[in-house]
């Protein structure tokens, strides 16, 4: 795993959050993804793309900076914090959150399979 390819999935990543492209998260994100929300509640994928289906996320500024990446194998763990302005479930957010990604290695390309966000005060 190159770590062009990642700095290059993670600003795919990205712009499919801001648009709400659920058929490009759906092919970036694994099956089997867990994702740990700031509140503690852990999620699937399914769980994910029916926000960004459903309407419940809207974002209006997404925003990184600080990014880390570390290349482990087949496997790509990704430090980055993301400026997020929009609104979830009737609640505004905007706020810095600290994302921690994990990305493998598959056949036809890397995809996420697991992650967590702490909110930064």
């Amino acid at each position: 795993m190159k770590i062009d390819a990642i700095v290059n999935a993670e600003i795919e990543l990205l712009t499919a959050i801001k648009n709400a492209d659920v058929s490009t998260l759906d092919k970036m994100l694994h099956d089997d993804l867990l994702f740990n929300l700031p509140d503690g509640q852990t999620i699937t994928k399914e769980f994910d793309l029916e926000t960004y289906r459903s309407g419940k996320m809207k974002i209006e500024v997404l925003e990184a900076s600080d990014q880390i990446i570390r290349i482990i194998g087949d496997t790509a763990v990704v430090s980055v914090i993301v400026l997020l302005k929009g609104v979830y479930d009737g609640k505004v957010i905007s706020n810095s959150f600290r994302y921690s990604r994990v990305w493998k290695q598959f056949d036809e390309s890397p995809k996420v399979i697991a992650g967590s966000c702490i909110e930064l005060k």
